[in-house]
């Protein structure tokens, strides 16, 4: 590794920021054998409890890594939403169907975040194609025509380095270095809240319903949920006179604690972690500049109400992902990496949209019990998105692009919505029979040349009774047949085979050679 005046370490892609988002980004760049350096800060994960849930879209991506049975073995099913005045009396309930699995999972999960980024870290080192490296303080990063830069200070030695990629991204936090660098600046959407987030670990059994309490009291909006057999978490709004230095000790938290603590009669607490958030609802105004990308948190803050902030970043990485290795192997051109924006900020602006409105429905209004119940039931209750949102978890369509034919007139129309993980013939699920690479699902008969165009376009081909599950959905969406994307994004569907086979992109290599990795002058 050289520095500024030498020669420099090139790769095709570099990921500033070893959270979830980074390391997934890097995990599904290493499935088509497409080198990464990871560069980060810190050299181990970060110890404290963040985010504690993902729902099932967001889980799907993990098992499509090969995680899923690692997930399974740190996370719990989350039965679903209470909604709850100051007394912990229930004003409404939204029980999740356990038998509406489309995907595969559970609708909502729960987990502590640092056993997720041990899982995949784990992942990470037994992966030839990915390199970590720890304590490097990144500087600046500036696209230099052909390629782009990552500057970086050593923190040990305090040298100055520097990394050359094709591709950078941004995946370092909602203090981003690299979306300074490119000058890209976050929207306000109009939500600051500060909270308190306490993490409590006791063996008792608190005699609690098992899904997610809101307490929805415009004194003290309240969230409480079991995170694992031993854990647990709550969150209260701080009025304006307070700040967590108050709350600082069991002494200080257990009034707080009280309504959910009154049938036990000896809890034994130990405080994990006692800290003031401030909630925020933002997204960035432009999230690609050439050569660079930001992801996670650099590109959207989520207010926490509906559980979506980290997932999101899983999500842009899935959106991602293969779309960047489509332009390294040159199978798409460098316009399609457009549609990343295009299509993720109209879809998370939409979810912290219903965060916040789940935020300001708890927390707003001129008094408890009766004017809860007129605000937040009407609201949760009968706003198909909001409710569907909160009882199945399906998150809305993707915005018409390149890559997403929807078409207007057909509102029914699957592209841009996600494709059913479905179990088909032979016991295997829709995603292992098309494991980073395009599907063509289809419910009618396709001739032989039709297969043939299809393989040579490199796409996985799925023929399924019109009776059988995905028949039945393709049926709702009125067409016979499908194209979905390595995300499981549908991009287009149709009545007609023959219509729509041709239109299948080639597929993203398999296998970058590791050689693209060499040095560039400095």
């Amino acid at each position: 590794m050289g520095t500024d005046r030498g020669r420099v370490e090139h790769y095709p892609v570099v990921i500033v920021g070893s959270g979830p988002t980074g390391m997934t980004a890097a995990l599904l760049l290493a499935r088509y054998g497409v080198e990464c350096l990871i560069v980060d800060r810190w050299d181990e994960v970060y110890p404290q409890p963040r985010a504690v849930h993902l729902d099932d879209e967001v889980y799907r991506i993990l098992a499509d890594l090969g995680l899923g049975d690692e997930f399974a073995g740190i996370s719990r099913p989350g039965r679903g939403l209470r909604l709850v005045d100051a007394a912990v009396a229930t004003l409404a309930e939204f029980d999740r169907d356990p038998d509406r699995i489309p995907h595969g999972f559970p609708p909502a999960n729960m987990f502590d975040q640092p056993d997720l980024e041990r899982v995949l870290r784990s992942r990470l080192a037994s992966t030839e194609s990915v390199r970590v490296r720890g304590g490097c303080e990144v500087l600046d990063v500036a696209n230099m025509g052909d390629r782009a830069r990552v500057t970086y200070r050593a923190v040990e030695t305090g040298e100055r380095c520097a990394v050359t990629a094709d591709f950078v991204l941004g995946c370092d936090g909602a203090n981003s270095v690299v979306r300074a660098s490119i000058g890209s600046r976050m929207r306000d959407l109009g939500f600051e809240q500060r909270w308190l987030v306490v993490d409590i670990a006791t063996d008792a059994d608190l005699g609690q319903w098992e899904g997610v309490h809101q307490v929805c009291d415009p004194e003290r909006a309240a969230t409480y949920m079991r995170i694992g057999v031993s854990r647990y978490r709550w969150e209260f709004r701080l009025r304006d006179d307070e700040s967590a230095d108050r709350f600082a000790t069991l002494d200080t938290i257990e009034p707080l604690l009280s309504p959910w603590l009154r049938e036990v009669r000896d809890p034994e607490l130990t405080l994990i972690r006692s800290t003031e958030y401030t909630f925020r609802a933002q997204v960035v105004d432009r999230w690609r500049d050439r050569r660079i990308f930001l992801l996670g948190d650099a590109a959207h803050l989520t207010p926490p109400f509906i559980g979506q902030g980290m997932g999101a970043g899983l999500r842009d990485a899935q959106n991602l992902i293969w779309k960047l290795v489509s332009v390294l192997s040159a199978t798409q051109p460098d316009h399609a990496l457009d549609t990343y924006q295009s299509e993720r900020k109209p879809h998370v602006t939409a979810m912290i949209g219903l965060a916040v409105a789940v935020g300001w429905a708890m927390t707003s209004g001129a008094a408890a019990g009766a004017a809860i119940r007129q605000r937040v039931w009407p609201l949760l209750g009968h706003v198909p998105v909001i409710r569907s949102k909160v009882t199945d978890s399906a998150t809305p369509r993707l915005s018409r692009s390149l890559f997403v034919a929807r078409q207007a007139i057909r509102p029914l129309d699957l592209a841009g919505s996600l494709c059913p993980n479905c179990v088909v013939e032979g016991g295997t699920r829709v995603d292992e029979i098309a494991a980073g690479r395009f599907l063509f699902v289809a419910t009618t008969p396709l001739t032989r040349e039709q297969w043939t165009e299809l393989d040579r376009r490199g796409a996985a081909i799925l023929a399924v009774p019109a009776s059988s599950e995905l028949g039945e959905w393709l049926r709702r969406g009125r067409a016979t047949a499908a194209i979905v994307r390595p995300d499981k994004t549908v991009l287009a569907a149709s009545r007609s085979v023959s219509s729509l086979h041709t239109r299948v992109p080639s597929c993203p290599a398999l296998s970058i050679s590791s050689t693209h990795r060499s040095s560039h002058g400095g």
